[in-house]
């Protein structure tokens, strides 16, 4: 199989879909691997790396589509990508459809084959290629709070930690996923007094179990999240409903409630954001103001620590690259049941029920379309 490895043109998007070493294990099936030039400079591997691995560096975005057989990147296309991915192509990425009708009515018309990182799914429900970027995201969420604290930010002027004789900062985390648990053990680290809050009383009893001291667990509910809110200087939002929309649990008249200058980083924002006054923001412009509340929800988060995170994602993704390789989709995705959760589309076909319903959309079980 051609195996194509584009340049991400999202804006400030530094990561890179497969490390030097991945090209290297999959040149060893039989496969070639193409990159486009200075894909990975952002990462920090220069072509040359990828050259020293066994890769052929196309020159452009459109060469590197037209040979590939596979595209293997980070983030979902941008509408600059639409017209260069063909019919029966197979895309291999984030995708988060939910949170965009217009990318997904683009993917339905190309008519590729879309599979998710995100709703890649195993036994016990956990997401393994969700899993690392959420472990990034989570561990950002607190620092990158901690700085819009700062007065000359705009924030209130509160440290996370306190010192000795004044308070530590209030720091509330709706849900207790990866994202949300990672959140919660960094805050707790900078010495703030966190609150986890989840619906699921199995895993509060959990996060009670690890949690250190200055970690409070509370259920999730519509009065809780209210309550503690008002409280807050710093709110983390991490809830994530696998390849759907996310709930919105904080209303814009909510906010009213808060303390000026207090932060929300809003990790759900790929899926649509927890938080009614969300939008997608970017590196270059991560923030804006909503009732004197200062809201952070870049989008790609990890993409601010490209050489951890491209590391850390290359780890989890290439075995399952590998076996869409070697077997081509229809053979992976019938033999191996996490796969087949993470097609999304096939042939303009719907395959994942959450992205079909978040758009009012035909959905086509994959069953039906397999042979």
């Amino acid at each position: 199989m051609i195996i194509g490895i584009p340049k991400e043109i999202k804006t400030n998007e530094n990561r890179v879909g497969l490390v030097p070493v991945g090209v290297e294990t999959l040149r060893q099936f039989g496969h070639t691997v193409y990159v486009e030039t200075k894909a990975g400079v952002g990462s920090g591997f220069e072509d040359s790396a990828y050259i020293e691995a066994g890769a052929k560096i196309a020159k452009n975005a459109k060469e590197l589509y037209h040979k590939a057989d596979m595209i293997i990147k980070v983030k979902e296309p941008i509408k600059q990508e639409y017209n260069l991915i063909r019919r029966d192509q197979i895309v291999f990425t984030y995708f988060h459809f939910a949170a965009s009708k217009e990318l997904t009515v683009a993917m339905v018309k190309s008519q590729a084959v879309c599979i998710a990182y995100e709703t890649v799914q195993k036994d016990d429900g956990s997401l393994p290629l969700l899993v690392p970027m959420s472990e990034v995201a989570g561990r950002m969420a607190p620092q990158e709070g901690a700085k819009y604290l700062e007065r000359t930010m705009g924030g209130r002027g509160v440290l996370l930690g306190g010192v000795p004789g004044t308070e530590p900062a209030n720091v509330i985390v709706i849900g207790g996923g990866i994202v949300g648990t990672q959140a919660a053990k960094i805050a707790a680290g900078f010495g703030a007094k966190v609150t986890i809050l989840d619906n699921n009383l199995y895993r509060l009893r959990q996060l009670d179990d690890f949690m250190p001291k200055n970690v409070t667990t509370m259920m999730s509910n519509a009065y809780n999240i209210r309550k503690v809110i008002q409280t807050a200087d710093l709110v983390i939002g991490a809830v994530l409903i696998p390849g759907a929309k996310a709930p919105k649990l904080i209303r814009k008249e909510m906010l009213k409630t808060m303390k000026p200058g207090s932060v929300i980083v809003d990790v759900a924002v790929d899926q649509g954001g927890c938080i009614e006054t969300c939008k997608p923001t970017t590196h270059e412009n991560p923030t804006f103001v909503v009732d004197n509340v200062i809201h952070y929800c870049v989008a790609n988060m990890p993409g601010a620590v490209p050489f951890t995170s491209t590391i850390a994602l290359t780890n989890a993704t290439l075995p399952y690259a590998v076996e869409l390789a070697n077997k081509g989709w229809e053979k992976a995705v019938q033999q191996n049941k996490e796969l087949k959760l993470g097609l999304n589309m096939v042939d303009g076909l719907i395959t994942y029920k959450g992205v079909a319903d978040a758009f009012n959309m035909k959905y086509t079980p994959v069953d039906t379309i397999l042979r």
